[in-house]
């Protein structure tokens, strides 16, 4: 491994420890220390990278942080990458499902979110700035916007970047043509996403053994869910609590209001489901049953990365695809608002005058100062656990 990699490794586990938040939090993170501190890519290059992501089912933050290994090392490190960024989350929420309540104390992380939600607006208001460059993809914001905020579904997320792509794909006769080249598809690992997804059914199916059962709803959830943890926690919810009824209302919330308060990807939420779920095993059976979840929910996601990001440099030499690109990520500066709108509404209607401000501030130091993030997340810990 040379040198500059394991620098790479240090910042993302770094990363893995102070990233509060979901995928817009986490994308500024890595604009921040991977673009402007280290420049291990381009602004542009993880443009590109998000909007890739978006698109694609799974936890977004989490391929694309996979996609950057893999783009600066190949499989070999993207590995690293995800092993390395996924630990710290998985490692929290299994102890914290083994009994570590004072993390319930969520007046420690009062002002987590309030900062999180500051460091989204700047992160939008960025991306703006660089994507929204005419009338075309105002429209495209402004609708995104209208649709994230009417309709709380989980398609909308994906349709509303695929409709972004397809207007904006209309604007192909702006870009250059490209010498084409024989289009060669690695089709291994979108095999492996499908294959696992077929098989692990059937098996679930036909089969009562619990680990399996468990293993399945995984890997199927971490295959068909779009838009981050917000959106995987209900489906959970109903299905574990309100159907199945395997785990009480009161522990399945209390898990998900850690997992959206702690550094790291969000979906390591299934490591804490699958401790609970398995307790009936033992202690190794719920070890087991936090590597069930942890693998179960990363793996599709994996798989798909590896396989469409290895093929988009092929796909790029199409004018109607370079050009769906501005539109997709105009599309997901309108997400990145509406996922502002849902944080800051319950502050609005609950007169959260403080929580609001601190917003605001984290907001207009992040634009206007080089405080760095992890500092700002400090200083809201540190406040927090001082009860000011």
């Amino acid at each position: 491994m040379r040198l500059k990699h394991l620098d790479f490794l240090w910042d993302v586990l770094l990363l893995a420890c102070t990233s509060f938040g979901g995928p817009q939090v986490h994308f500024a993170l890595f604009l921040d220390r991977l673009v402007k501190k280290r420049a291990y890519l381009t602004e542009e290059e993880l443009f590109e990278i998000q909007a890739l992501c978006s698109v694609l089912p799974g936890p977004t933050s989490t391929q694309m942080i996979t996609a950057i290994g893999l783009k600066r090392g190949g499989a070999s490190l993207a590995y690293l990458t995800l092993f390395i960024w996924v630990t710290p989350a998985v490692l929290i929420m299994t102890l914290a499902a083994y009994g570590m309540t004072f993390l319930r104390n969520n007046s420690i992380l009062h002002y987590v979110l309030p900062v999180g939600i500051g460091l989204i607006l700047q992160a939008g208001w960025y991306m703006a700035k660089k994507v929204i460059t005419g009338p075309m993809y105002v429209i495209i914001l402004l609708v995104t916007l209208f649709l994230g905020i009417a309709f709380h579904s989980p398609y909308i997320f994906p349709l509303v970047l695929v409709l972004g792509g397809i207007v904006s794909s209309l604007n192909y006769k702006d870009f250059p043509r490209q010498t084409k080249h024989k289009f060669v598809i690695p089709w291994a690992n979108f095999h492996l996403y499908w294959v696992f997804l077929l098989f692990l059914a059937l098996l679930g199916h036909f089969t009562e053994y619990f680990p399996i059962r468990l293993f399945e709803n995984f890997y199927r959830n971490g295959s068909l869910v779009f838009g981050g943890g917000h959106i995987l926690a209900p489906v959970l919810y109903t299905e574990f609590v309100e159907f199945k009824q395997l785990i009480s209302s009161d522990a399945f919330l209390t898990g998900m209001a850690l997992s959206q308060t702690l550094p790291g990807p969000v979906f390591a939420f299934t490591s804490y489901l699958g401790v609970l779920l398995m307790k009936d095993y033992g202690l190794l059976g719920e070890l087991a049953g936090s590597l069930i979840g942890a693998l179960g929910i990363f793996l599709p996601g994996t798989f798909l990365i590896f396989f469409v990001f290895r093929i988009w440099g092929q796909l790029k030499q199409y004018r109607f695809i370079r050009a769906s690109l501005a539109g997709i990520q105009a599309a997901s500066v309108g997400l990145t608002l509406v996922a502002v709108f849902t944080f800051t509404k319950p502050m609005v209607v609950d007169a959260q005058f403080v929580s609001l401000g601190i917003v605001a501030a984290a907001f207009v130091l992040a634009e206007k100062t080089k405080i760095p993030a992890i500092l700002l997340f400090g200083l809201a810990l540190i406040a927090g656990i001082l009860g000011i």
